[in-house]
């Protein structure tokens, strides 16, 4: 058979065609493609198929595997999330129970202080009231006596006979009650 390729090699070389268009080759290049392809396909089919197929399915599988994590982590942060949402608006509320306590307090207190400061006050200025009573009545009361003696300077500076301290005494009186 290689006397016939070397002399089909031959007639093509002298033909001066590329040797896959020479129709006398035709048959051997047929042959050898069926054989070509058939060894391809076997190899792709028994050897490296099943490896990519096996490879694909892995991938499936982890990415699968990966979503379900995901999944399950994105669960997990969303009840976190929930419960420190809870735990925030517990806290407001606790904050605010405390401030409205405190407030509320502090405003008793306070009223309580200034309920004592007006009892204290009132009582000071009845007390001062009192005394400024009594003072005036003293005064009051002292008015006559010190009127009687002034006239009486008065008139023992300006008139040659002063008048009795009764006469003084009774134009005083007459004097007020008008």
């Amino acid at each position: 058979m290689a006397t016939t390729d070397d002399a089909a090699h031959a007639a093509s070389e002298a033909s001066g065609l590329f040797p896959p268009f020479d129709t006398s080759t035709y048959a051997s290049q047929l042959l050898w493609l069926v054989i070509a392809f058939g060894l391809v396909y076997y190899v792709i089919s028994k050897i490296a198929g099943p490896r990519i197929s096996g490879i694909l399915e892995d991938r499936h599988d982890r990415i699968a595997s990966d979503l379900a994590e995901a999944e399950r982590l994105k669960r997990e942060t969303d009840e976190a999330m929930e419960g420190y949402e809870k735990a925030l608006a517990d806290a407001r509320t606790k904050a605010n129970a405390m401030a409205n306590e405190t407030r509320d307090k502090l405003t008793a207190e306070t009223n309580a202080k200034r309920h004592a400061s007006e009892e204290e006050l009132a009582k000071k200025l009845s007390e001062a009231e009192t005394r400024i009573n009594a003072i005036k009545t003293e005064a009051l009361s002292q008015v006559d006596t010190i009127a009687t003696d002034a006239v009486d300077a008065i008139m023992e500076k300006l008139a040659p006979k002063a008048p009795t301290k009764v006469a003084v005494t009774k134009a005083i009186a007459a004097q007020s009650q008008q």
